[in-house]
């Protein structure tokens, strides 16, 4: 039997999958900051772009306003320091709840008066986010997003295409971080180098919160000490090999997509916007890691936050399929 577009995208998407594991075995540093700044500009601009044009899969347009103005204050809080803007603690736990949860009512809620109660309720109820704190502020934005996220949408996609490799592709996605642990556990193939360990230097909040909440690691007394853990510890590289499958198949399973999902059939001058857009962020990347990261940080934000609702209808659709298979009505 022929196999039909979907299905060749299913098996070459469970080739990314390998090639990214590989990779990550090998090189996880290295291939995380690689996909990170050359992979990940083109992917915030070009979803934002196609986001845009599908109404963010809201019911109202102007939803994402509330998400947009909810990444400047995440924004302004990672740069809180050096603007010297005293945010109540937790303020970036309360804000990555509220996107959630109103997520949640921009795609199943119609009605004006339950829309503005509804996000009225999730503020002032926001306080319950510091009982998750490491969640919505460190694991959500990330590890969650990027993995997690990408794995629901991966099957929402299955079920409604009913491809015969699409479940399989699910099941790649979910054996692969197992994998990753299990083959070669205590070999270091390449250790990072000077410059990996510098320019990995802002994201390893997300590694320390893994190691000490997840593997049980101590509390370091010194950074040099979660360094010589992250960079160099069986525990620190089996992690990296995650991270760095997670973060570089998000970014290939988005531009596998593109003759499905069309993300580039937007007008001229957008695509060309956001072509130069991602030249200079290469640019800045390749000038200085952290002036990159910088200049993309609220790209970044905003583009996990806007991809909510998305999120949201794949879970819903999950959910509908499975509920008409399970309750089917009876014949008459």
């Amino acid at each position: 039997m022929a196999l039909t577009t979907t299905e060749k995208l299913d098996i070459t998407n469970i080739g990314l999958m390998l090639i990214s594991g590989i990779v990550a075995m090998v090189l996880p540093f290295e291939l995380f900051l690689f996909s990170y700044a050359i992979l990940g500009p083109l992917h915030y601009f070009t979803e934002i772009s196609w986001l845009h044009d599908r109404k963010y899969y809201t019911k109202e347009r102007y939803d994402a306003i509330i998400l947009i103005i909810i990444g400047l204050l995440m924004t302004l809080r990672f740069f809180d320091n050096f603007l010297e803007i005293d945010f109540p603690p937790g303020f970036d736990a309360n804000l990555a709840y509220i996107a959630l949860l109103c997520s949640v009512v921009f795609v199943t809620v119609k009605n004006k008066f339950y829309r503005i109660g509804g996000i009225i309720l999730l503020i002032f109820s926001s306080q319950v986010s510091q009982h998750f704190y490491l969640f919505f502020s460190v694991f959500l934005p990330t590890l969650v997003h990027v993995y997690f996220f990408t794995a629901l949408f991966m099957l929402y996609g299955a079920l409604k295409s009913q491809s015969r490799f699409g479940i399989l592709a699910v099941v790649c996605m979910v054996l692969c971080p197992i994998l990753l642990a299990v083959i070669f556990p205590d070999r270091t193939f390449y250790a990072p180098t000077s410059y990996s360990m510098e320019a990995y230097n802002p994201f390893k909040v997300v590694n320390i919160n893994w190691l000490q909440n997840v593997n049980g690691i101590e509390a370091q007394e010194s950074m040099a000490a979660w360094d010589n853990i992250i960079f160099h510890s069986r525990e620190g590289i089996l992690l990296m090999r995650f991270v760095a499958f997670a973060y570089t198949y998000h970014y290939l399973n988005w531009f596998s997509k593109t003759s499905i999902i069309q993300w580039h059939k937007v007008p001229k001058v957008r695509f060309i916007a956001v072509i130069i857009l991602w030249f200079i962020s290469i640019g800045l990347y390749i000038t200085n890691y952290a002036m990159g990261l910088q200049w993309l940080l609220f790209v970044s934000f905003l583009h996990v936050l806007l991809e909510l609702p998305l999120n949201v209808t794949s879970i819903i659709g999950i959910g509908s399929y499975f509920k008409s298979r399970l309750f089917k009505p009876a014949s008459a």
